[in-house]
């Protein structure tokens, strides 16, 4: 005689983690039009397909394009982040475990976003103008 699954007390189902995961579901959408325009603009517009280097330069000089793709960068790390807190949520961790693992993630988000601006400036600065 099969059993009914009991229903299951989650930890991050509660008030307290869904403006998380709001986020996550406009960061979702946020990053089908930003990667929709980053593909088009970086490949699909370009006649070979993909830009030269010279070309990326000349594309990162303006500073419109910048803001968008730093903004890719932002949303597609929270995005990665959330998402991946979500899954180690679900093993059902301590409430003060859930926070070390909030507070990493938000290092390790914060440190690739000022990596990827930092490649940025470097890519810019070391280009010839």
């Amino acid at each position: 005689m099969p059993t009914e699954p009991r229903p299951v007390d989650r930890p991050d189902a509660g008030p307290r983690n869904a403006p998380v995961f709001v986020f996550q579901v406009i960061s979702g959408a946020a990053l089908l039009v930003l990667l929709g325009l980053h593909m088009v603009a970086q490949h699909f517009i370009v006649p070979t397909g993909l830009r030269f280097y010279e070309d990326v330069i000349a594309w990162l000089r303006n500073p419109v394009m910048v803001v968008v793709e730093v903004t890719f960068l932002v949303v597609v790390t929270y995005h990665a982040l959330v998402g991946l807190r979500a899954i180690l949520f679900d093993f059902g961790f301590s409430e003060r475990t859930e926070r070390r693992i909030t507070l990493l993630l938000w290092v390790a988000g914060i440190a690739t976003v000022g990596y990827g601006v930092t490649l940025f400036a470097a890519i810019l600065n070391a280009a010839p103008a």
